[in-house]
This record gives structure tokens, C-alpha cells and sequence, in this order.
């Protein structure tokens, strides 16, 4: 088998999970791998309001890409005017002149051109130069790897399964941003993430998991949900505490969150003192998980 010339890998590929992985192994076989993916999302286009949330920022979408055997990572811009491109428009400007394919290889379920005429079947059955390879979706537990799984395992709060689809930690990329300071009097400062709109945040809960800011990782425990057993009206925060650090400076640095499990669910507690009982015992257990030692403020 040739391994000469430009295998084009096309998809969304956002999560950039097993199954993507296993399509990027494949064009691994057929040449230098070039990833052609779309920003926004379609559905940003002609449907807003159904815009799925974020598995990936753009930016660590291309990364894991290339860390995943892309050779370059082409993003179109995914406008009205690109969409309006019959199926042959984008064989002949995109995948021949822009990219010159030799090899193209898509999703079982992949469609292309305007009003998506363009199917899977229908690239394999144009002779312009270059072979396509169609692959079926791979599965977990007798169900296909999707990204839409992935993100209902998330919002399900069910970060253990979607680890083992996505081969890695979901996590939230923020700013720290300001909040009310109450975890500083209490004796557990938090990080409070700044969000895009987009981004997949799991069920509301208390989870394990870590906290990274310029490239220093701390275990953490991460709380999502509006702090019920406090007075007032906010919406969801997300916020982690960095296991025994005190005195950390992060605001308006740029954090990651990572989550590892699910402790629980969001309570509202009768006193602080019955809340402090139960963090403490959350971030033991997120400890544990984690494999962090704790420091005993007791002896």
C-alpha cells in the first residue's frame, strides 16, 4: 500500500475522541495526514439555537489533533457562503485545489455541500484523482463513540464514562474571575471559572479531579452549582479548591479543570458547620482519588 501523497481526514472532530482517533490512525496509512475540520459548528449557522456545547476550545481541538498524528489541521470557516457550495464545489476547490487529496477518508455519517447533498457513498463514487475510505463509527459497550454521547455523559455528570470514551480527562478552560469570597473565610479558597458559553460543563455536583495554572497542577476538589445553602440568587459556578494550598494568587490567569469523578450531588445543608463536615470529607475522598496526601492541620 502507497503511503505517497495527502490522506485528508474530514470531520468536526470535536472531543477528539476514540473514535476520532482510530479514523486519524487509519489516514496514518495512506500518506501525510491532513485534517480538515469547520469553526463554528454548522448548526451555528442555521440553527443557533440547537449549537451543541463545546467538547474543545478550537485551539486545544487543533492540538490534540496534531498530538493524535495530524500532520496540519486546516479549520474552515464555516459561513453561509461555504455552506452554499454544492457537493462538487468542494471536491473541486477544497479537497482538489486547496488540499490536493490524494486520499480522503470520513465518518460513515458524514454529508457535505449544500443542503448536505453530498453523502459518505457519494465521495467514494467520484473518480477525481483520489481514493476514499469510509469508516464505520467505533463503539464502547455496543454503542457508537459520538461526540453527542459524550456530551450527555457530561451532562449526566458521568465524567468516568466519558474518560474512556474521549482516552482523557473532560475539562474547562477559564479565566479566574472574581466571586463572592466566601470559600477564603471558611478555610477553602476556590478558583472561580470564567466560561464561554459553549463550554460543557458536567451536572451540577461536587467531583475530583485537578486544577492547572501556568503549567503548575494541583488535585482538587471542584464544586458546579449555585451554592444552595447560602442566601441569594447566582447562577452556576464553577469552582475548584486546590487540595491544603493556601495563599495562592490566580486571578485573571487562565485555568484548567479537569474532572477524574463524581462524588455527589449539590446539597443545601442545615449550618456551615454540617457543610464543613462534608467538604472536608469531599476532599479527602478527591484526595484518594487523585493519589494526593493531605496535610493533618490537626497535629
Amino acid at each position: 500500500m502507497s503511503k505517497s501523497g495527502t490522506c485528508v481526514a474530514i470531520g468536526i472532530f470535536d472531543g477528539v475522541h476514540a473514535g476520532h482517533q482510530e479514523l486519524l490512525k487509519k489516514a496514518s496509512e495512506f500518506g501525510r495526514v491532513v485534517v480538515l475540520t469547520f469553526y463554528p459548528h454548522p448548526t451555528t449557522i442555521f440553527a443557533p439555537e440547537r449549537t451543541p456545547m463545546q467538547l474543545l476550545p478550537i485551539a486545544d481541538r487543533i492540538a490534540q489533533l496534531k498530538a493524535h498524528g495530524a500532520d496540519e489541521v486546516v479549520v474552515i470557516d464555516f459561513t453561509r457562503e461555504f455552506a452554499a457550495l454544492t457537493a462538487d464545489e468542494f471536491i473541486d476547490q477544497i479537497l482538489i485545489q486547496k488540499l490536493s487529496a490524494t486520499h480522503v477518508i470520513v465518518g460513515e455519517n458524514f454529508t457535505f455541500g449544500h443542503k448536505a447533498e453530498g453523502t459518505a457513498n457519494y465521495l467514494q463514487s467520484m473518480a477525481k484523482g483520489f481514493k476514499t475510505t469510509i469508516i464505520k463509527l467505533s463503539e464502547n459497550r455496543g454503542n457508537p463513540i459520538s461526540s453527542t454521547r459524550i456530551r450527555g455523559l457530561i451532562f449526566d455528570g458521568e465524567v468516568a464514562r466519558a474518560k474512556e470514551l474521549l482516552t482523557r480527562n473532560h475539562y474547562l478552560v477559564g479565566p479566574v474571575v472574581h466571586g463572592e469570597k466566601r470559600g477564603r473565610t471558611i478555610g477553602y479558597p476556590t478558583a472561580n471559572i470564567g466560561l464561554d458559553d459553549l463550554a460543557c460543563i458536567p451536572a451540577d455536583g461536587v467531583y475530583a479531579g485537578w486544577l492547572t495554572v501556568e503549567n503548575i497542577k494541583w488535585a482538587a476538589a471542584i464544586s458546579i452549582g449555585t451554592n444552595p445553602t447560602f442566601p441569594g440568587i447566582r447562577g452556576r459556578q464553577v469552582e475548584a479548591y486546590a487540595l491544603d494550598q493556601i495563599g495562592l494568587e490566580l486571578y485573571d490567569k487562565i485555568a484548567t479543570v479537569e474532572f477524574t469523578a463524581r462524588l455527589r450531588d449539590t446539597l443545601k445543608f442545615d449550618s456551615l458547620d454540617s457543610l464543613l463536615v462534608q467538604m472536608k470529607a469531599d476532599c479527602d475522598q478527591a484526595a484518594e482519588l487523585t493519589g494526593f496526601t493531605r496535610i493533618n492541620l490537626d497535629q
